[in-house]
C-alpha cells in the first residue's frame, strides 16, 4: 500500500498540467454533447449544494489540487487554507487562498475551522488510513464545525482507470505513463454508515446523472 500511495502522489504531481482538462472535459477527456451536458448538470448540482452552506467562515480544504474547488470556496468563505502534497498542483491553485504544502496523511492543523472540505480525495484514501483521515477531520473542526465533500459517484463512467481491482486502478497520463492509485467509489448510504461510528453524521447523495457523490454534515 505504501508503494501505491507513493505512485498516487507522483501521479497527481505529474498530472497537474492536464488535471483541469479532465474537469473541463477537454482534449482526451472530451465528451459527446449529451454526455457533456449531463456532466455539467451534475457539477452544478454539487456546487449548488455547497453554496447552500454559505457563509462558510474559515475553511480548511484538504488535498486542494489545482484549485477547481478552492476558487469556489474563496467566494463563499472569509478565509480558505488549502493543503496539498504537491508543489506542482499548488502552483496552479489560487493565491486568494492560504496555500500549504503538506501530505494530508502526515499533516496536523494548528487551529480549527468552521468547515473542512475535500473533493475527489476520499476515494483515494485506503482502508488502512481511513480512520486516521477522519481523526484529522475531527481535529480540524471547531465547535459546530461542518464537513462537505465531493467525489466520484458509483455511477461515474466519465472518469475511470483501467485494470481495476478491488479499490485500486491503473491511471495513465497523456504521455502514456501509468500509475497505480487507490480509487474507492462510495455509495452515499455506505459512506454515511461507515463514518457514523467515527463520530460523523453525514447527509450524502449521488447527483442526478451519477457522476458525483456530494454532501456533508457535522461531527456528532
Amino acid at each position: 500500500m505504501t508503494d501505491v500511495l507513493s505512485q498516487q502522489k507522483l501521479y497527481y504531481a505529474q498530472r497537474a498540467p492536464e488535471y483541469d482538462d479532465w474537469w473541463h472535459r477537454r482534449g482526451r477527456y472530451e465528451l459527446e454533447p449529451d454526455a457533456l451536458a449531463r456532466w455539467w448538470a451534475d457539477a452544478a448540482e454539487a456546487e449548488t449544494a455547497l453554496e447552500r452552506l454559505a457563509p462558510l467562515g474559515a475553511v480548511l480544504e484538504l488535498a486542494a489540487g489545482t484549485g477547481i474547488w478552492t476558487r469556489k470556496l474563496v467566494r463563499l468563505a472569509e478565509r480558505v487554507v488549502a493543503v496539498d502534497a504537491n508543489p506542482e498542483t499548488l502552483a496552479l491553485n489560487t493565491p486568494e487562498a492560504e496555500l500549504v504544502r503538506a501530505d494530508v496523511f502526515e499533516w496536523r492543523p494548528a487551529e480549527t475551522f468552521d468547515l473542512v472540505f475535500f473533493s475527489f480525495w476520499l476515494s483515494h484514501v485506503p482502508e488502512t488510513r481511513f480512520e486516521e483521515f477522519w481523526t484529522l477531520v475531527q481535529t480540524a473542526l471547531g465547535p459546530g464545525g461542518r464537513v462537505f465533500l465531493v467525489d466520484s459517484g458509483t455511477g461515474d463512467t466519465a472518469h475511470t482507470g483501467t485494470d481495476q481491482a478491488g479499490w485500486e486502478e491503473t491511471r495513465s497520463l497523456s504521455d502514456g505513463r501509468t500509475f497505480r492509485i487507490v480509487k474507492r467509489r462510495w455509495a452515499p448510504g455506505e459512506l454515511a454508515e461507515r463514518v457514523r461510528p467515527l463520530g460523523f453524521e453525514l447527509e450524502l447523495r449521488d447527483t442526478s446523472n451519477g457522476h458525483f457523490l456530494c454532501g456533508g454534515g457535522v461531527a456528532a
